[in-house]
């Protein structure tokens, strides 16, 4: 069962480096334990020796008192000011909505409430949808007022609220932003008020969220808004009705440009976790739990798409009551990678009484700039995130036809669905429906540990390959590599990716390429790789972000003009459409997909090719290999890559071999086709296949692809004594050999 998890504050360190481990316990158990182990393996299976894992001395092995860390998820904004709040007496605040969640409870949109104390103001939408202002007085005296009429869902809305302290009343308005055929009419009303601010000090102004509680020096937010907010302002005096319902259609009101407290442009600064005002008067804030920037505002005209090129048409922000960036727990334990501890797979292995053990992963890095062999994997931590905790498989009805069987759901499944304040992945939904775009490591992650059951962390099969045959090799990570560039490769002679690198970022692709050019050699040992553009946060550490932009594997799509990524600026979605496809880096590209069976290869002609001699050491040369594995019974399955010299595929390579055997379950990708048509199926259609590719480059280097996720599922085998191994090891010897690789003539 399911009780304990926990997250690291870094998931990559080297010898100095000081790990924090952060635990949780859902369990009765009033201590558990924590000991340092080198995974080896991550799978528990039948037909292989099992998950290994060894243990390793550190100080941090024993005992620790337990206890549950609470998550608290919502994004919101907030500003801090010791008197600019408290002095309020008249004010008017103004803003631009597009609610996404209607008909469900209270959200707030703005103001100073306190909820633990009824103090302050808000303006709110209610649990039937509808406009309203709250205030309280702290003294136990509240009152609200509403509009009548519902807001409608994603539909833009200019909402507004004013009060006088001295009328004791206050002015709301709504007036929808109305396209053809649109229904809506501007609604202005004056209430009277009993309750006033009261006298208690209030430091803090909400957006998107109201103050719960404030004790202990952490400030907590309820009444989380789904949806975009833009252009929001607070001004220091009251309107009157006739104002009031002049101000939607743009017209001035020359006493607001006269008392303005705070005009908050939230189009400044896209993709960072603060936002500025500017009317002068120096009330900038702080957004919690990342929500989504860089989104097309109320004034979008479409003309535009990249938010850089026209930035005041982008001056919202949507707001989700389940974002999360940060879990923010205390630290139980830590520990400093002392010097002369391998590079590898770690974990803190925690274990209570009653629960199955839980691995917190880290990497361990060599020093930088050395290197402990000419061999280094590639850890796919940015793919690890990117799935992290996701829940698709749980909620799409599909699946089940995409697996061919009943699905099997462990315990980290269960516990998700119990405990959804764990976050999302880049594959599910948000509560109002929207795609989730950002995914943080700051939390636990469930899949990133052994013996997960959907997209899990499976390159423990590649690791306990390389320790079987007594293979050293370092190990570094994607943000490692987007960090550091190609100086983090130069050390070594050969790379290795895992089962599934599809997550990358410019400065990765960038740095692979650099490599490759200065003779380095890469083996990618997995399918569906360099697929989806990747941007790292440049400030803010842990946190990528995807945009499902266009066309591919899709389980969410960006809305129209929300297309560039709001913390680099760059174009999202798919590599293949931003003309730097897979094939002209590995040889191969993603080209289809299906999780019921796996297959088996075909050896070409081409394989006959001297320049690959090297390849059949020992490899016995029949009809076919690779008709076993521990996914689907095959070495080509769940998502494959072609050679295609159309999409950029280098015209020298020599394709090996050929996937064949596919049933129609295995279909083509849909970014492989540009109408729908019938013959997508393996029986069918002859691009439905994984291609085996090797091609030499520039600087002596090479490439060698294999272009399947389940290849590395297949190396253990009656005891990595089969083909599939025997060629991967073959590949990396000649790969290690410093013998420069010649171009063809």
């Amino acid at each position: 069962m399911r009780t304990l998890a926990g997250y690291t504050n870094i998931m990559s360190a080297k010898p100095g480096d000081t790990v924090e481990f952060k635990v949780s316990s859902h369990g009765p158990s009033a201590t558990f334990s924590a000991r340092l182990v080198r995974l080896i393996t991550t799978e528990d299976h039948p037909r292989t020796a099992g998950l290994i894992e060894r243990e390793v001395e550190a100080a941090f092995n024993g005992e620790y008192p337990a206890r549950r860390q609470p998550i608290h998820t919502g994004s919101y904004g907030y500003v801090e000011h010791a008197t600019a709040f408290s002095g309020l007496e008249d004010f008017t605040f103004q803003a631009w909505l597009w609610p996404t969640l209607l008909g469900t409870r209270r959200q707030t949109i703005a103001g100073t409430w306190d909820e633990s104390r009824s103090l302050g103001f808000a303006l709110e939408i209610d649990d039937t949808g509808r406009l309203t202002f709250l205030m309280g007085d702290g003294q136990g005296t509240v009152s609200t007022a509403n509009l009548p009429t519902p807001l409608v869902e994603r539909q833009w809305v200019f909402v507004a609220a004013s009060y006088s302290a001295k009328d004791r009343t206050v002015v709301l308005h709504q007036s929808p932003r109305c396209d053809i055929g649109d229904l809506g009419s501007p609604q202005t009303r004056k209430f009277d008020i009993a309750a006033v601010q009261g006298n208690a000090a209030q430091r803090h102004f909400f957006i998107a969220a109201h103050k719960a509680s404030g004790g202990d020096g952490l400030l907590l937010a309820g009444g989380h808004y789904n949806g975009k907010i833009d252009s929001p302002k607070l001004h220091a005096c009251a309107l009157s009705v006739a104002e009031m319902a002049s101000l939607a259609s743009g017209a001035a009101v020359e006493r607001l440009n006269e008392c303005v407290s705070a005009a908050w442009d939230f189009s400044i600064d896209q993709g960072s976790d603060v936002f500025q005002d500017i009317s002068g008067n120096g009330l900038d804030g702080r957004l919690i739990n990342m929500p989504a920037r860089a989104m097309k505002g109320y004034n979008w005209t479409g003309q535009f798409h990249d938010w850089r090129t026209a930035p005041h048409e982008y001056g919202a922000i949507h707001f989700h009551d389940d974002d999360l960036y940060d879990a923010g727990w205390s630290t139980d334990f830590t520990f400093t990678i002392p010097s002369g501890l391998e590079s590898g797979v770690y974990a803190a292995r925690l274990d209570a009484q009653g629960a199955s053990p839980a691995y917190v992963i880290f990497f361990v890095r060599p020093p930088k700039g050395q290197a402990t062999s000419d061999v280094v994997y590639l850890a796919s931590t940015a793919t690890y995130m990117a799935y992290a905790n996701q829940s698709l498989i749980a909620r799409d009805p599909l699946d089940e036809m995409s697996m061919g069987s009943l699905l099997v759901f462990g315990e980290d499944d269960v516990f998700l669905d119990e405990n959804p304040e764990y976050g999302k992945s880049l594959y599910d939904l948000h509560t109002d429906g929207s795609g989730v775009c950002y995914s943080s490591r700051l939390r636990p992650i469930l899949n990133m540990s052994p013996n997960a059951k959907y997209w899990s962390f499976g390159d423990g099969y590649l690791t306990g390959w390389l320790d079987a045959l007594g293979i050293n090799a370092d190990v570094i990570t994607d943000e490692d590599l987007h960090y550091e560039g190609e100086s983090i490769l130069a050390p070594y002679r050969v790379v290795l990716t895992g089962c599934h690198p599809e997550y990358v970022s410019l400065a990765m692709w960038d740095a692979l390429k650099t490599h490759l050019g200065r003779g380095g050699r890469l083996m990618y040992l997995g399918g569906n790789g360099f697929y989806w553009r990747t941007a790292f946060h440049p400030t803010l550490p842990g946190l990528i972000e995807v945009r499902r932009a266009e066309d591919g594997s899709r389980a969410w799509s960006a809305e129209a003009g929300e297309y560039f990524m709001s913390m680099t600026g760059e174009y999202g979605g798919m590599w293949r459409r931003q003309d730097r496809t897979p094939n002209q880096l590995v040889g191969v590209g993603f080209c289809a997909q299906g999780f019921m069976t796996g297959s088996c290869y075909q050896w070409r002609p081409a394989s006959s090719d001297p320049r690959v001699d090297f390849v059949f050491t020992g490899v016995n040369k029949g009809s076919k290999f690779g008709d076993y594995g521990l996914s689907g019974n095959g070495a080509a399955g769940q998502e494959l890559d072609r050679y295609d010299p159309a999409l950029g595929s280098p015209k020298h390579a020599v394709v090996i071999a050929t996937s064949i055997g596919h049933t129609d379950n295995m279909v083509l990708a849909k970014e492989e086709f540009g109408a729908m048509h019938w013959m997508i199926g393996g029986t069918e259609n002859k691009n439905v296949r994984s291609d085996i590719v090797f091609f030499e480059t520039t600087g002596g280097g090479a490439v060698f692809s294999v272009g399947s996720i389940s290849w590395p599922m297949s190396l253990p085998i009656d005891n990595y004594q089969n083909d599939v191994s025997h060629v991967t090891r073959n590949v990396l010897e000649r790969f290690r050999d410093p013998k420069p690789f010649s171009l063809p003539q």
